[in-house]
């Protein structure tokens, strides 16, 4: 049976189709995910917690599983001169979840600025963490970026070919 928590609930009242996937709690990749629900690593989106230089709204950068967020170009996509990245400990403190289970619709109104690659507009949906470790949510990428008034930018570069 599929877990149930605040996310999946939220789903629920708003009607929003999704599909949940229940996944070993340990912490997984996202191209382990990926090969677990049968999808491609470009439809397994991240999120990566990215802090600003100075002061402003922590980011929450979501991206492809194949694929690493720039930088620089979400840097310059918010009008910042730097974003860096937190550490692992620090990405959990300031969001309150454990990394392998850190999710956009879990900081809906937490003070998070939401960035989705553009790439997902390649899918009508895409695969994200459920909020804790172990469970994945399908859902329309129409419905994430609503719920979490996301941008869509390109914030990533396309993946390393393969056998290079």
């Amino acid at each position: 049976m599929t877990r149930t928590n605040n996310i999946t609930r939220m789903l629920d009242a708003k009607k929003i189709p999704y599909t949940a996937y229940d996944l070993p709690a340990e912490k997984l990749g996202a191209l382990e995910t990926a090969r677990m629900v049968g999808a491609p690593a470009a439809q397994v989106f991240k999120s990566i917690v990215v802090k600003r230089e100075g002061k402003g709204k922590i980011i929450l950068a979501v991206i492809p599983g194949d694929r690493e967020v720039d930088l620089k170009l979400l840097a310059k996509a918010l009008g910042e001169k730097k974003v860096h990245l937190p550490t692992e400990r620090e990405a959990e403190r300031l969001t309150g979840l454990q990394a392998g289970g850190i999710s956009p619709l879990a900081l809906i109104n937490r003070g998070f600025q939401m960035v989705i690659d553009a790439s997902a507009r390649n899918f009508a949906e895409i695969h994200i963490s459920g909020g804790q470790r172990g469970l994945n949510i399908l859902l329309p990428v129409s419905a994430l970026v609503t719920l979490t008034n996301a941008s869509l930018v390109e914030i990533t570069n396309e993946p390393p070919a393969e056998g290079l």
